[in-house]
């Protein structure tokens, strides 16, 4: 699972192990507000992707460095696949990790659809 995150340009922020039966490891990108941390139950085994739309999206604006981005995940061995959605195939390629979660490296900026100011969720 590490490396195919690392292949996705992210890299190890810290890890641990043995907390209260816990190992993890967080991946993410040094300085940014958010990070993916994977853990693992020693005894339990790690579940699968409940559906082939449970996405995480990178957004790469800039076709030179979303094209970098694709190239090292084909060179790390990781093959596109097709999405479930093909929205996600028009400007996109769809990666599925060990666990089958998929990630799609998206060639676009994010733009927040006014259909995500739901009713009673405020409008920020």
């Amino acid at each position: 699972m590490v490396a195919f995150y690392q292949a996705a340009g992210l890299r190890i922020l810290g890890r641990f192990e043995d907390h209260e039966g816990f190992d993890g490891v967080m991946l993410g990108r040094p300085g940014a507000a958010w990070h993916l941390e994977f853990t693992r139950c020693t005894g339990y085994p790690a579940g699968r992707a409940p559906t082939q739309d449970n996405l995480l999206v990178l957004y790469f604006p800039d076709r030179a460095e979303w094209n970098a981005a694709v190239a090292a995940m084909k060179a790390a061995g990781h093959a596109a696949i097709a999405s479930f959605n093909p929205y996600w195939d028009r400007d996109g390629v769809t990666f599925e990790d060990p666990d089958a979660y998929r990630i799609v490296f998206q060639n676009g900026a994010w733009v927040e659809p006014e259909s995500f100011h739901l009713a009673g969720r405020g409008t920020s």
